[in-house]
């Protein structure tokens, strides 16, 4: 007997520990709500901005947890009039929700204001407060901000694949022929082409069949049967934007090749069409240092900015490397770099010093973006 009241007290003791703890657990969990929102301020009025830059900056007053540590926060979004009890958007704040302050682009601002049903290019309200949480057992915070935006002029309805055709595209005006843009993310096409200045252009998102138009406008892609023209025969890259209706149209004027030893351009890569590039018969002698023979190189691209002068572009290596070509395609796989002399560069291939060599630039939509060199012959 003794021993059965021994074993239940022991049996007790444990159990009232375990509700304890459960309890501190659980209290450990609890912070306060939010109660003051700072920015933007109530009512606010944002048209916004097809800029990948263009964002909007969200503050609120921190909120206390009990057990003095790190409070967590979301962002929320409503339908004006909804009380946020299945809100149409959440995102954390800044620092994987760690800071009381949240940096929000327009662009995701855009995507919230079409999942609160206001129409491309439309204005409408949405409603905005901030969610306080240990990680469970979020708090919405006491105060609500109503904000007012104008969309982006959109698609809803993006394309999955993007065609330039028309008699001032490479392929003319046979449908069939039409160029086909590189996917770089869903609605986000870009394409290296020339087009003929005076000549129509277009876009579509099939090459053969019934298929949608579109054609730009004022920097805008729209859905129709117009077209376009160009003032200036050049290679160009393209870059379209169908979540937020955005153009950007880059005149590309050289593509050279940087010899990291001399610091010097030792050649051009001429276009050739279908987004390739390329030098033909280039001779090549590599730098003879101290340690031995230096041969880094890398490509800098010339293009048009904004204001009509010439800006610069630093391809290096998409892998980083610091050796010569070891057989692997992605050894040549291309990007754009920070400016520097010495930094994601390539080696050529040891066979290539005191030699006549091609060298060939792919920008397509097939793959990666990559180069390739070819020795032609000896010096």
């Amino acid at each position: 007997m003794k021993t059965l009241i021994i074993k239940l007290t022991i049996l007790t003791s444990l159990l009232i520990a375990f509700v304890g703890c459960e309890d501190e657990g659980l209290r450990d969990t609890r912070v306060t709500a939010v109660k003051t929102l700072y920015e933007p301020a109530d009512n606010k009025v944002i048209v916004l901005q097809t800029s990948a830059s263009a964002s909007e900056y969200f503050e609120w007053e921190p909120a206390k947890a009990e057990d003095s540590g790190m409070v967590l926060y979301e962002v929320a979004f409503d339908v004006e009039g909804g009380d946020f009890s299945a809100p149409i958007y959440r995102m954390a704040s800044d620092n994987n929700g760690g800071y009381n302050h949240a940096t929000i682009t327009h662009k995701q601002l855009n995507k919230i204001g079409a999942l609160a049903g206001i129409g491309s290019a439309e204005t409408g309200k949405i409603i905005w407060t901030v969610f306080s949480s240990k990680g469970i057992n979020d708090l919405k915070g006491e105060e609500v901000r109503t904000m007012e935006i104008t969309r982006l002029a959109g698609f809803a309805d993006v394309p999955v694949d993007v065609y330039v055709t028309g008699a001032g595209s490479e392929g003319g005006s046979n449908l069939a022929n039409a160029s086909i843009m590189k996917g770089l993310a869903p609605g986000e096409f870009e394409i290296y082409t020339k087009l003929t200045a005076g000549e129509a252009y277009y876009f579509t998102d099939a090459n053969s069949g019934d298929t949608r138009q579109f054609y730009i406008e004022n920097g805008v892609i729209k859905e129709g049967a117009s077209t376009g023209t160009v003032d200036k025969t050049a290679v160009y890259r393209i870059n379209i934007d169908f979540n937020v209706g955005s153009v950007v149209m880059t005149e590309i004027v050289d593509f050279q090749l940087h010899f990291a030893p001399t610091d010097e351009f030792l050649f051009s890569l001429e276009y050739q069409g279908g987004g390739i590039f390329k030098a033909s018969n280039q001779a090549l002698e590599f730098k003879q240092e101290g340690w031995g023979r230096d041969e880094r190189y890398k490509f800098r691209m010339t293009i048009k900015d904004a204001d009509g002068n010439d800006a610069y572009e630093w391809w290096g290596t998409l892998n980083p490397t610091d050796g010569r070509p070891t057989g692997n395609e992605e050894y040549y796989y291309m990007t754009v770099v920070p400016e520097s002399r010495w930094d994601d560069k390539w080696k050529f291939d040891g066979i290539m010093d005191m030699a006549y060599i091609d060298v060939i630039a792919y920008f397509w939509a097939e793959g990666p973006y990559t180069h390739n060199v070819i020795k032609v012959g000896d010096q």
